[in-house]
């Protein structure tokens, strides 16, 4: 991943083992804390085996301010930024409304959210923070199913003060709060759009406009589509866009190389469907033709670009922000500089486990589960829906099934 995504953002890990014993118990702790909706997740207890990386949470460069106030550690999820565009697409929703958008209507259905968000991935900054915390460990907000969100904010606010507000501040309550999270959010864009190419990237218009964003049209219309290039949010858009069949148009190519490898079994190492995930791996990806040649290169090429997109679109970032002292002398492409005071930060990008191969049907069924139930629930007269009546049905359950007619 690192020449699609940046050297400078991924970091090497090294495989370690654990003892068997210490993996069961952290497995029973960190099942403790998931939200429920993720409670169907279990860590892997029996290898033992573990992925050491480096202490993102220090920066190497930084000169601590007179307060000693350590660093913050913010994890964000990028998820996926822009809307299909392929000709593959059969309903024309999913070119209108983004994925974010539809697959809120399907989990709040299923339980799993407990309210509709307000946010669009597409048309306001492609961020989801997760959690933020103070070096050594300690969380001072994290996201969860049933918070109270203003009163997690107001939490949070008071523990940034100190790193964004003067001692001497007068300011207090709302007010307070609201400027400390204005400077954080400001900090955090700074980082995520930070380049040293002074060039841009620029968005094509039909791919940031979601139909179900409650932003303004004229807001949307007078916003500037464009990322700086080679900025860790651009990095990170190009290697999702690499996804650009969508699971519709990638599945009969998934359905070519399953009956090749029926034919041909053996050619399943040298083709690399389990890896490893090496230079002649991404030569695959890269080197993929551009229009479908009836071959299984091309086959196989399309389903590796969505596998290392589907990563890219689950991926994570962390950013670790210190402040710094009057006197530090920092090299001025690491520095942020919001009103007062300074800070010096690093970005990285975790969680890059390649999505499985055998995991494409999976994702078929559920993006046209997402589809058809954002249809049905908010579109309930949609004629798009009810052209496909004659095929579709739904089980007691809500969830869709194909009808097959028989002669008789």
């Amino acid at each position: 991943m690192k020449p699609l995504l940046g050297e400078k953002f991924i970091h090497n890990g090294e495989a370690v083992k654990l003892p068997l014993d210490f993996v069961r118990q952290l497995s029973l702790k960190v099942q403790q804390e998931r939200p429920e909706s993720r409670c169907d997740k279990v860590m892997d207890t029996l290898s033992g085996c573990a992925l050491c990386l480096p202490n993102l949470t220090q920066l190497s460069s930084c000169c601590c301010c007179r307060e000693h106030r350590p660093p913050l550690c913010i994890e964000i999820k990028p998820k996926c930024g822009f809307l299909p565009s392929s000709r593959h697409v059969t309903k024309e929703i999913k070119n209108q409304v983004c994925r974010f958008c539809m697959h809120q209507h399907f989990k709040l259905a299923h339980g799993k959210w407990k309210r509709l968000s307000r946010y669009c991935l597409i048309t306001q900054p492609a961020i989801s923070i997760l959690s933020v915390s103070i070096q050594g460990g300690e969380c001072i907000y994290s996201c969860k199913d049933d918070a109270d969100v203003l009163q997690d904010l107001d939490e949070l606010a008071q523990h940034l003060r100190p790193y964004f507000l003067p001692s001497g501040s007068l300011m207090n309550g709302h007010q307070s709060s609201k400027v400390v999270l204005n400077e954080l959010i400001q900090v955090i864009v700074s980082a995520l759009l930070s380049s040293w190419d002074p060039r841009k990237t620029h968005l094509s218009e039909g791919r940031v406009r979601c139909e179900a964003s409650l932003l303004h049209r004229d807001l949307l219309r007078n916003t500037n589509h464009c990322l700086p290039k080679d900025c860790v949010l651009d990095k990170i858009l190009g290697t999702q866009m690499l996804d650009n069949l969508d699971i519709e148009g990638l599945n009969p190519l998934f359905k070519r190389v399953e009956q090749h490898l029926q034919d041909f079994p053996k050619e399943r190492s040298s083709l690399q469907i389990d890896g490893p995930y090496s230079h002649s791996f991404l030569e695959k990806i890269q080197k993929c033709p551009t229009e479908d040649d009836g071959s299984i290169e091309y086959a196989v090429g399309k389903v590796h670009q969505y596998r290392v997109a589907m990563t890219a679109k689950d991926c994570s970032i962390m950013i670790t922000i210190a402040t710094c002292g009057e006197e530090d002398g920092l090299d001025q492409s690491l520095e942020i500089q919001p009103s007062k005071p300074r800070f010096t930060y690093s970005v990285s990008i975790l969680d890059l486990d390649p999505k499985p191969y055998d995991s494409i049907p999976h994702q078929s069924r559920l993006d046209s589960k997402i589809v058809n139930h954002y249809l049905r629930s908010t579109l309930p007269n949609n004629q798009e829906l009810a052209n496909q009546s004659v095929f579709l049905g739904w089980d007691r359950e809500g969830e869709d099934c194909t009808l097959v007619f028989h002669p008789v």
